[in-house]
């Protein structure tokens, strides 16, 4: 061996390989490989320090904080037994409001398409003058 003094060995007892770019855990601060960096693959005594997750209430999207030694399930259920902020209502709001004005169209478009000339809300399908016989000015803009 040319370099013996670059890289270390990795600490997992199972492994031992000589890593030349190796990774320090940052719960238990000893030297792993690629393959043993995680806290699970490793078996870290320290995880608990650095490994926190914190739950999220399914209905209202809001992370619920969780103190050491209680259950994240019975901690979610108690917030959506009391604190949820969840409204079903909400849920059921239509998107498509913005009803297109041309006659016998009945459309309905996410977003708001305002004619620059007549100013009348159309479907992107009735969006043009010439496509909505628009009178707001004499002159078409485009023969397309």
């Amino acid at each position: 061996m040319e370099l013996p003094w670059l890289g270390e060995h990795c600490s997992e007892r199972s492994c031992k390989q000589l890593d030349f770019l190796p990774l320090k855990c940052d719960a238990c601060g000893e030297v792993f490989c690629k393959d043993h960096i995680r806290y699970d693959d490793h078996k870290c005594s320290s995880a608990y320090k650095k490994n926190v997750q914190v739950p999220v209430c399914p209905l209202c999207n809001t992370p619920i904080p969780v103190q050491k030694g209680e259950i994240p399930d019975v901690v979610v259920g108690a917030h959506i037994d009391k604190d949820c902020k969840y409204n079903p209502a909400q849920q059921k709001q239509k998107i498509f409001t913005n009803k297109c004005t041309k006659p016998g169209c009945k459309r309905k478009e996410m977003m708001k398409v305002v004619c620059e000339q007549c100013g009348g809300s159309f479907c992107i399908k009735h969006r043009h003058p010439l496509d909505h016989d628009c009178r707001g000015s004499s002159q078409p803009l485009s023969k397309a």
